[in-house]
């Protein structure tokens, strides 16, 4: 078959290969393989002698090519969920008084989170590239207090703390290292988890919170899934393998055996015949073996719930559970004792539940296939593994989950939100006659994002290909106040008590007596007050005087992103070109655009 494509599975205990064509929106399954590793070339997924893997993906591959009389070039492959790396990192942010969060604040809150995750992964292993494949937020807070959403409000602080989920670097490498010793290419690369949820888990419900388990021999992996994509991944090092080991101790019998007697478990079957490692040949009821094994069942969907909480805050909507150890006997059902839930919301998933595949195999049945099935679906809906994007110049690989931002990009470049958003100038408040008076700094200036020439913003998402430029922030300058600057002309001043010349330049806190007139302080020379919602603004006297809309300079209101608008001036309407004069009451109503 010339549209014949290839799949592989490269898993801990076995190498499984699946030859497949893409028919009329449908994936036949012509031909399959399966092997056993020779060696432990495979340590909780990662490959950690490349030459012994190599050896028998290549041998899966050579029996599919021969029986189908074809040569591959190119092949899809997984990386193991348990190599992933999740960290928890934290952020927080000072708001300055009157701003309000909207999705630009919460964006910079969640990228130096995400950098601060990056640099919690230096720290174990400063050797070592990751790709961020995934994170989600735990919790929002507005002044240390726990809040759902920081969107439209208030406050002194806002801060996030959030999941990452990272995958290495030598993995990936690693993985390349076997295909290209077997005389292939990669075609496509996805996470195992990721697979597994394509096979089993239809898109129309993906916008669910869903936990996928895949319980292996050694390792329960686990994916949780939020508004169409995985959002965490975790791992739990108890599995299938402790049930059969109970049983070996049990029984006194050798591991295979053991093996046997788990799978006769979820037969028909009353009793069981065996040989134990003495020789003897006995019956055993299998009632007997569901009540010895009953402790560690408990004990998986123990772990498994905790885990899944752990990562998704909370009992998700459902569970699916697949892999060869998910059928261990009675397990659904303490999952779903554990976290709450009804017991058709916890359910073993196997090739029966995969739709518009047509399976033509003997060799593969049960939850085991819905892995190398998934990566086959997988490359027929998804494109590269990888995009790289050029960031002011230089390329940054990210790897592809469908929901890539510039945020994501600049984190991994170890970009500091703070050089996007400069800080206003310091400001001064000083006493002038007693009366306080304040004067701002200058505004900051900043940054400005462009995609592809385009003006862009830290949420918006990225392609392979696309070019980021970033116009860094210029912090506004420290507000710069003389003596003179508040004097009408041959008017002298005592600063804090002491005489000072024209030129002394005001600091934060002094306090002036103006010594040769009676003036009111609100005829102060080259300054004026305006009430701006109620709060006093000194703004700096200029020529061409001030209109309505040079007060947004002064105020923390992003006009542009600004859904409504509407401007009081003096108790009436005004517009953005009316002028300001000094003792101006101005009002500024105006509701921010939600994304």
């Amino acid at each position: 078959m010339e549209n014949l494509r290839f799949a592989l599975d490269i898993g801990t205990r076995t190498v499984i290969g699946i030859a497949y064509t893409y028919e009329e929106e449908k994936i036949k399954i012509v031909d399959e393989e399966i092997l056993e590793h020779k060696k432990r070339a495979m340590m909780d997924g990662q490959v950690h002698d490349i030459q012994a893997v190599s050896d028998v993906a290549l041998e899966v591959k050579k029996r599919i090519e021969e029986r189908q009389n074809i040569e591959f070039k190119k092949v899809s492959i997984a990386a193991a969920g348990r190599i992933l790396k999740t960290t928890r990192a934290k952020a927080e942010i000072s708001l300055k008084e009157g701003t309000i969060i909207d999705s630009e604040v919460i964006s910079t809150l969640e990228m130096e989170a995400l950098s601060n995750a990056y640099s919690n992964l230096d720290l174990e292993d400063s050797n070592e590239v990751f790709y961020c494949v995934g994170y989600s937020v735990i919790n929002y807070y507005l002044n240390d207090y726990v809040i759902t959403s920081l969107e439209g409000h208030k406050g002194k602080k806002a801060s996030v703390e959030l999941l990452a989920t990272f995958l290495p670097q030598s993995v990936v490498d690693s993985l390349y290292s076997v295909i290209k010793n077997i005389g292939l290419e990669v075609e496509g690369l996805t996470l195992e988890p990721i697979a597994a949820m394509n096979a089993v888990i239809p898109k129309e419900l993906r916008l669910l919170n869903l936990a996928l388990v895949d319980i292996g021999a050694g390792t329960s992996d686990i994916a949780i899934t939020k508004e169409g994509t995985v959002v965490a991944y975790g791992m739990v090092p108890f599995a299938g393998d402790e049930i059969t080991e109970t049983i070996c101790h049990h029984l006194v019998v050798d591991f295979n055996t053991a093996e046997e007697i788990k799978t006769a478990l979820n037969t028909k079957k009353k009793t069981y015949k065996y040989i134990d490692v003495l020789g003897n040949t006995k019956t055993v009821k299998l009632d007997e073996i569901k009540r010895a094994i009953q402790t560690n069942v408990e004990r998986l969907a123990e772990l498994i719930s905790e885990k899944i909480i752990e990562l998704n805050g909370k009992s998700p909507n459902a569970v699916f559970l697949v892999g060869g150890g998910s059928q261990v006997v009675k397990l659904s059902e303490e999952v779903s004792k554990k976290l709450n839930l009804p017991k058709d919301r916890v359910a073993v998933r196997g090739i029966e539940a995969i739709k518009n595949v047509i399976y033509y195999g003997t060799k593969l049945n049960g939850p085991d296939c819905v892995t190398p099935i998934g990566i086959a679906i997988n490359s027929i809906n998804s494109s590269n593994s990888f995009i790289t994007v050029k960031v002011n110049g230089k390329e940054v690989k990210l790897y592809n989950s469908g929901k890539q931002r510039i945020s994501n990009a600049l984190s991994l470049m170890g970009i500091n939100p703070h050089q996007l958003f400069g800080r206003l100038g310091k400001g001064i408040a000083i006493k002038i006659n007693g009366q306080e008076k304040r004067f701002f700094g200058e505004p900051a200036k900043p940054a400005m994002i462009f995609k592809n020439g385009e003006i862009a913003t830290l949420i918006d998402g990225v392609d392979d290909g696309d070019d980021i430029l970033i116009n860094y922030a210029a912090d506004g300058k420290d507000a710069l106040i003389y003596l003179k600057d508040i004097l009408n002309e041959n008017q002298t001043a005592k600063v804090n008590g002491i005489d000072q010349p024209n030129d002394y330049i005001l600091k934060d806190g002094d306090e002036v007596l103006i010594l040769s007139s009676q003036e009111k302080v609100e005829t102060i020379k080259d300054s004026i007050t305006v009430l701006v919602n109620g709060s006093p603004i000194t703004l700096p006297q200029k020529e061409e005087g001030y209109i309505f809309v040079d007060i947004f300079n002064y105020v923390d209101i992003d006009i542009k992103n600004a859904k409504s608008v509407k401007l009081i001036l003096n108790d009436k309407e005004a517009s953005f070109t009316d002028k300001i004069n000094d003792g101006d009451k101005i009002g500024i109503d105006w509701q921010p655009h939600h994304i």
